[in-house]
């Protein structure tokens, strides 16, 4: 092979490597975005909830219930949801779902083993998924790191489940973002402290002290369900190094540290050493074949 085919297979080589490992991006949700709680069949309320964004229901149904007792915390209010919100976070859950390069976990629990540390990416699960224990989210020294979760079916957490972000590049505000695409229905467990946006395709149910933080949550076809929570767009504030951790929940501020299983790494990390193994195999391959580009005598 001579050095002109060798310098156009390589490049081909990687770029097509490049291109199927996309690193996960902030999903865009446009009117959808001021919502902390946005339901296509009306949202039910129980108890003291505490809501920090808007909340409302489809323009078709527009039922919303229990507040109070549950309250929205102005400047946000109770509103008949638009048909722009509706079909602005579908096109988000589109997005998300159509991401490519996802790492695909189908068949593991997140918060065990090999599905504890997730560095920022976008992780697929063809079918059901359920969350057990602590889901630790790796932001790899920055501010921006951004997670997509492509699942098939439902999304169910344990009681006591939480999901936290660590080694964020500062202490002070995490400008990142965690998207759940749920093909089904989203159901959080009791007291289970979550973390990003929930877009699901059918009911989501927030049961007991379950709260959700620096994100909201969005059902395009169902009723969304809300028992003694609390939701907040905000509270992404990260601590900066190996160990920290955002608070989980409500307006809380950060916790310490954890520890789990071995970090999964992100496509694009997959694909740079992916990259490196073709340069050296080539090399070693056709270097001797190459022409020299040292001056004949």
């Amino acid at each position: 092979m001579n050095s002109r085919r060798f310098s156009i297979i390589f490049p081909m080589l990687v770029l097509s490597l490049w291109a199927a490992s996309a690193r996960a991006g902030p999903i865009l949700l446009g009117a959808a975005n001021s919502y902390a709680v946005l339901g296509q069949a009306g949202v039910t309320n129980t108890g003291q909830s505490l809501i920090f964004g808007n909340v409302g229901g489809s323009t078709a149904t527009p039922s919303v219930t229990g507040f109070p007792p549950g309250a929205v915390v102005p400047p946000a209010q109770v509103l008949t949801g638009s048909s722009t919100a509706f079909s602005d976070a579908a096109a988000g859950y589109n997005s998300a779902q159509g991401t490519a390069g996802a790492v695909n976990l189908t068949g593991l629990t997140l918060g065990v083993g090999s599905a504890n540390n997730l560095v920022g990416g976008v992780y697929a699960f063809n079918s059901s998924v359920s969350l057990n224990g602590i889901l630790m989210l790796d932001a790899g020294g920055i501010n921006t790191a951004s997670w997509i979760f492509q699942i098939g079916s439902t999304l169910t957490t344990a009681s006591a489940s939480s999901v936290q972000i660590f080694n964020a590049g500062s202490t002070g505000p995490f400008s990142g973002s965690i998207t759940w695409a749920v093909g089904s229905a989203a159901t959080l467990g009791t007291t289970t402290a979550f973390q990003g946006t929930i877009i699901s395709q059918a009911a989501s149910v927030l049961t007991t002290g379950a709260t959700i933080g620096c994100g909201r949550v969005i059902s395009l076809a169902a009723a969304v369900t809300l028992d003694n929570n609390v939701i907040s767009m905000g509270n992404c504030a990260a601590l900066a190094g190996i160990g920290g951790t955002v608070g989980t929940g409500g307006n809380g501020g950060g916790g310490s540290g954890g520890t789990g299983g071995a970090v999964v790494p992100e496509p694009r990390t997959i694909a740079l050493l992916a990259c490196g193994l073709v340069a050296l195999v080539l090399r070693r391959s056709f270097g001797r074949a190459l022409p020299s580009s040292q001056p004949t005598a």
